[in-house]
């Protein structure tokens, strides 16, 4: 079965960690001259406003990367209040297909990583998480629509998930690298499965 992967906040390059068959990447910022999506399709979005323009279950997995501390907690959309994180996830979870994968890998509090961007916006613990996963997820309150179960929550370098066909004892060096020697973890890793009810 041919798998599609979608890398939100793509840049000129695309990213595709699951190996996926045909991949998709979308940004706020067009691809200049000199960027040509040779290897994936691009597409022009803005990750703040919705809806993202792609049809509901068309995905298999979706990443993030350094993405989501970009995106505002709150805003205003038509002179009315919302959320623009809390709807990202909703689209997420909306064009992901049951069962598909949702990958993030951002800065997390207190690592000065999370800080030291200016445009770094919406500030992700090791809990954040919690708030989308779950039979009653709390992010519902606050109009999330979706539910999400962790596979995995941890720290870990981003290379370890960029390139998973490293061995483990290579991601277990690069780990204890980046804990002792190069000033901590500073990312966190989501890797979040859309539960929905056409679930088999």
């Amino acid at each position: 079965m041919n798998k599609r992967h979608l890398d939100v906040g793509c840049g000129a390059k695309a990213r595709n960690p699951f190996g996926a068959d045909f991949v998709w990447g979308c940004d706020i910022v067009k691809l200049n001259g000199n960027d040509k999506a040779t290897d994936f399709e691009f597409v022009l979005a803005d990750l703040t406003t919705p809806p993202l323009p792609f049809e509901n279950d068309f995905f298999d997995t979706v990443s993030a990367f350094d993405v989501i501390e970009h995106i505002p907690r709150t805003g205003t959309l038509n002179g009315r209040s919302y959320s623009p994180f809390i709807e990202l996830m909703n689209e997420i979870y909306r064009i992901l297909r049951p069962g598909g994968t949702f990958l993030a890998s951002t800065p997390v509090y207190p690592h000065p990583a999370a800080f030291q961007d200016p445009t770094h916006v919406n500030f992700i613990t090791e809990k954040t998480h919690t708030y989308f996963c779950g039979a009653d997820p709390y992010a519902r309150r606050y109009g999330f629509l979706g539910q999400f179960s962790p596979r995995k929550v941890a720290r870990e370098p981003q290379k370890n998930i960029e390139d998973r066909s490293s061995s483990d004892f290579r991601k277990k060096f690069r780990t204890f690298e980046h804990k002792y020697l190069k000033n901590g973890l500073s990312h966190i890793t989501w890797e979040l499965i859309a539960i929905k009810s056409n679930l088999l």
